[in-house]
């Protein structure tokens, strides 16, 4: 079994409501000096497949098909064996 972990983020020039209210938040908290914050998501699937090669494919399938919107999303997958 393999576990990858796909990172999604907004691509760069994308407007990240999300990253801006937490920016707002932590100067409001006494937190200066942090310029920008940019928000991720991060998903951990778990895939039976015969390679690390295969899961990569896999989830990268899964990313484009309905894990991502490709317009807005930019994305990256890590996979390691895992013994469940």
């Amino acid at each position: 079994m393999f576990k990858a972990t796909v990172e999604i983020r907004l691509k760069k020039g994308i407007s990240d409501p999300e990253g801006k209210n937490i920016l707002k938040a932590l100067h409001l908290l006494g937190f200066e000096g942090v310029e920008e914050v940019r928000m991720a998501k991060l998903i951990e699937l778990f895939i039976e497949a015969g390679s690390a090669d295969d899961a990569r494919r896999r989830a990268d399938m899964m990313c484009r098909r309905l894990l991502t919107n490709p317009v807005i999303h930019d994305y990256s997958i890590e996979v390691e064996e895992v013994n469940r």
